[in-house]
């Protein structure tokens, strides 16, 4: 088995305060980035910190690079600094939820 450099720690509360699936998150950033400059290159709408998730998502542990892993950690602590550690489904506002789905998180998703 390959031996990965993501603590057990960090992969469980990645994948716990992440809670769009790999193609939710795919189909929101299209959505979200859509606009005349971004219509020919749809898969590279929506911000970049979306689509280091998202790149995320689609690798095994054990293929994650330091960087994939400074992603995780800022990931999760932006969540959490906005939901708090067992966040329960919440509506907020637009604005605050758009934001969080940028990075994966529908505040709406149990």
């Amino acid at each position: 088995m390959a031996e990965s450099i993501v603590e057990d720690e960090l992969w469980e509360d990645f994948h716990r305060v992440v809670n769009m699936t790999s193609r939710e998150l795919r189909d929101w950033l299209a959505v979200q980035g859509a606009g005349e400059d971004t219509e020919a290159l749809p898969d590279q709408a929506g911000p970049e910190l979306g689509h280091q998730v998202l790149a995320i998502l689609g690798k095994r542990r054990a293929d994650l690079t330091p960087d994939d892993v400074e992603v995780m950690d800022r990931v999760v602590e932006m969540i959490v600094a906005e939901r708090g550690p067992e966040p329960e489904p919440t509506a907020g506002e637009d604005t605050w939820r758009r934001s969080l789905m940028n990075i994966g998180h529908d505040p709406l998703k149990p």
